[in-house]
């Protein structure tokens, strides 16, 4: 009996340690943020690990004030769980990647469940900051995620659609200047897991979000 009621003692002690994914990537922007007080007015770039690898995203932008919390490998539900900590900022713009892990973290969604899911996050931004601009980075097609292709492409036509009818937002589409002359990804743009990008990869993304970036 005794056993069986220092398991549970146990069994409960742990669940109460275990934390939400990502906890501590959000405790250390908070952390980062107490150092070292993040500008105002300047642009917000939320979303996945194609943001949280953009170590050197400042240098792309010189003449841009530039809050980086991309975080792990996020998915948009991670986006709507810590939206309070990650729009803790009065930024002039909030530039959004995210929705690629989804997919991959369940190969059978539909793209639908994505879009809410985005919508949900975009409602929460517009609840604080109703008149900035918040931009949506299309979905990237990388290689090793071509299975997911179709879904990723039905998510970014109707996120795309979304965005046009939304006032001061815009949906920036970075598919096009990905692929070679035959219409096809370009693989020398990814790194080896081919799933995150090389600098020029990036230098790419940059000069298609800079005509966007206020």
């Amino acid at each position: 009996m005794l056993s069986a009621f220092l398991l549970l003692t146990f069994a409960l002690f742990f669940s109460q340690e275990k934390k939400p994914m990502f906890w501590q990537d959000i405790q250390n922007f908070k952390k980062q943020d107490l150092e070292t007080a993040p500008p105002k007015d300047a642009i917000l770039l939320i979303g996945s690990s194609s943001f949280t690898k953009w170590k050197d995203v400042s240098n792309y932008f010189p003449d841009k004030k530039i809050i980086n919390r991309g975080f792990g490998g996020s998915r948009l539900t991670d986006l709507n769980y810590y939206a309070n900590d990650l729009l803790n900022y009065q930024p002039k713009q909030i530039i959004i990647y995210c929705g690629e892990n989804d997919f991959a973290d369940d190969d059978k969604l539909k793209a639908d469940v994505v879009v809410e899911r985005f919508k949900t996050f975009y409602k929460k931004i517009r609840a604080k900051f109703p008149k900035i601009e918040v931009d949506y980075i299309s979905i990237k097609y990388s290689p090793s995620r071509e299975k997911l292709w179709p879904q990723m492409k039905e998510a970014n036509k109707k996120i795309e659609a979304f965005m046009k009818k939304e006032p001061n937002s815009e949906f920036i589409d970075i598919t096009k200047v990905m692929q070679d002359s035959n219409g096809n990804v370009r693989k020398d743009l990814f790194v080896g897991d081919m799933l995150h990008m090389t600098p020029e990869g990036y230098q790419l993304w940059a000069s298609v979000m800079l005509p966007y970036m206020k």
